[in-house]
């Protein structure tokens, strides 16, 4: 692409790659990706990607952690112009955009289940909105170990605010289910944003 064909923006930040990666982290705030998933979601190359992520996160507008030997990245939410950024990219609002987000966030979660998927037997998100009572996460699976647990918090602080979730066997789960249990019978009324069940145990 010729600097006559880049986007104002582009031209503003000196590289579609670095508006692209500042567009991806300040609209959606609240996730983070891994290096593979965002040249997927912005279609750029990878070394290019790389290259404007140790730029961006050296003058602190994102952020890293590392998880299952995978590093993380995010908006920087604490940077003197993040705000600015989301003035700038959270509220471009069009069909694509919305795909894009869809797409990225479907992603994400296939990522955060990946480390304990042989542990989970099936996760439900709640779609809780403020001020409704309840709970935000069901995890369902083999916790002897407490790594889901653990997985729960990382979960929790990848996505920046406190959650309420419950874990519970697989077998309490359907003895619940079975005798109509007033707690799970709510938690499953509520709307759902995002269901893993891949052995139809929630939804039958």
């Amino acid at each position: 692409m010729s600097k006559e064909d880049s986007t104002p923006v582009e031209k503003l930040f000196g590289s579609k790659t670095r508006a692209k990666l500042l567009d991806l982290f300040f609209s959606n705030t609240g996730q983070s990706f891994y290096v593979r998933e965002i040249t997927r979601v912005i279609e750029e190359q990878i070394n290019s990607v790389r290259r404007e992520l140790i730029n961006l996160e050296g003058i602190g507008v994102v952020k890293s952690e590392t998880y299952d030997n995978k590093v993380y990245y995010s908006a920087n939410m604490k940077h003197p112009y993040a705000h600015a950024f989301q003035e700038i990219f959270g509220r471009k609002v069009t069909p694509d955009t919305v795909v894009e987000v869809k797409r990225a966030a479907t992603n994400n979660w296939q990522e955060y289940i990946r480390p304990v998927a042989k542990y989970l037997r099936a996760m439900v998100l709640m779609n809780r909105l403020p001020g409704q009572e309840g709970i935000d996460m069901l995890v369902i699976g083999d916790d002897r170990t407490k790594k889901l647990t653990r997985w729960a918090e990382v979960v929790e602080q990848r996505r920046g605010k406190p959650m309420n979730y419950v874990i519970m066997s697989r077998d309490d789960f359907l003895y619940r289910k079975s005798v109509r249990d007033k707690f799970l019978m709510e938690v499953l009324e509520m709307e759902i944003a995002e269901l893993y069940d891949p052995e139809k145990i929630v939804k039958e």
